[in-house]
């Protein structure tokens, strides 16, 4: 809500990507406090919001979703993206929302960022179709190992943290690419939320791409270049998040590839057995793996890989973050900065703890073995008939 942080694009030589009457903001910001951007902000700037997307939606020749970016530690990204993803729910109940969020865990720099957090993975929980959430640790690991700043007509060298931003942008284009270019096997966003999604509200998917940086930039095209781009794409190091979705233990409910570029369907099926072999599916998912093809690489690659898998790996975000937020409530320390706002309870903190609760739970339920069988039916050679009189 900033105006000073939305200057910086408002005012940029990318200003003519933005249209005015979109950008809504507020002096002062939230101050990293997930009531103050819900309640306060949220109910202030609510017709504008809607008419502003409103605006923009009747726009669209083919409507496929929305997008929502914002962090999950301070006020305003946490309260009022979880204000707009409700509203977003209310008034357009068919159209897919897909959310792309930075938890800060490990690496919080506000100290109420816990309660934040788990406010709004409450609301991503109950509003999102799908969320594609990223680790502030990640980015950094990742900007650590590789040389992801590159030079542009608009930018200089990058700051690491827009190094960081540069990532979700890159990996969001990547998802999108099949609705915005052609493709032998193309998907739209739509498809994700079909395929990878098998329970309600179990839509927190871990996501990976390659090449990420300049260093994984490959020279040539060849069968053995596009392999290893496939095997980076799903390896530990490129995962947006600090768990790996594939490690031993875990239970994978779906997958799903993007191959972008020179990637053919010959390289896709073989990566795909290479999937299903190495990787713990599911007794009834090891089929479960979406395949797509996009014809149009990233600007200045001959070819790209996407992944993205739907793990129970995600149990170590929420432990992660429960964690951090209990250890405040035992104390119900800065407590009194949500309870003095209008509108909240402090019954919210006991309701969004207990639904990220159940979530988790059905994360682990989900990696028991099903050991439930149904016995072939058989003929009882014993069996009498028997005459039913009406009286």
């Amino acid at each position: 809500m900033e105006e000073k942080v939305v200057s910086r694009f408002s005012k940029s030589d990318l200003k003519f990507l933005f249209d005015k009457k979109a950008i809504i903001t507020n002096y002062p910001g939230s101050a990293n406090n997930w009531a103050e951007g819900y309640f306060s902000h949220g109910s202030k700037y609510k017709e504008k919001i809607l008419e502003s997307i409103v605006s923009c939606a009747e726009g669209c020749d083919n409507l496929h979703g929305f997008v929502l970016l914002y962090s999950m530690g301070g006020g305003t990204g946490s309260g009022l993206g979880s204000y707009i993803l409700e509203q977003l729910e209310d008034f357009f109940p068919n159209i897919d929302r897909f959310v792309a969020c930075v938890y800060s865990t490990g690496s919080e720099d506000v100290i109420t960022a816990p309660y934040n957090m788990m406010l709004a993975t409450q609301h991503l929980i109950e509003y999102a179709t799908c969320v594609f959430p990223f680790e502030n640790r990640a980015l950094q690991e990742i900007t650590t190992r590789k040389n992801i700043a590159c030079e542009s007509k608009f930018s200089s060298i990058s700051s690491p943290f827009e190094d960081m931003n540069s990532i979700v942008v890159n990996l969001l284009l990547n998802i999108t690419s099949g609705s915005r270019f052609t493709g032998q096997m193309n998907f739209d966003v739509n498809a994700i939320k079909t395929n990878m999604v098998p329970f309600p509200k179990m839509h927190f998917l871990s996501s990976s791409f390659s090449p990420i940086g300049i260093n994984d930039w490959p020279t040539v095209s060849s069968n053995s270049t596009r392999e290893k781009n496939f095997l980076k794409a799903c390896s530990k190091d490129n995962q947006m998040m600090t768990f790996n979705p594939l490690d031993v233990g875990q239970a994978v409910i779906s997958g799903m590839l993007l191959g972008r570029g020179d990637y053919t369907l010959t390289d896709m099926r073989k990566y795909i057995k290479i999937l299903q072999k190495k990787t713990p599916f599911l007794d009834w998912s090891d089929k479960c793996v979406k395949m797509g093809l996009c014809d149009v690489p990233p600007v200045g690659h001959a070819f790209s890989m996407l992944s993205l898998f739907n793990s129970s790996s995600v149990i170590n975000l929420f432990d992660c973050m429960s964690s951090k937020f209990q250890t405040l409530l035992n104390k119900k320390a800065h407590t009194h900065h949500y309870t003095s706002i209008e509108g909240f309870d402090f019954d919210f903190f006991y309701e969004c703890q207990n639904t990220v609760a159940d979530i988790r739970e059905m994360y682990e339920e989900i990696k028991i073995p099903d050991t439930s069988t149904i016995p072939r039916l058989q003929p009882n050679i014993n069996y009498e008939y028997k005459k039913f009189e009406i009286e």
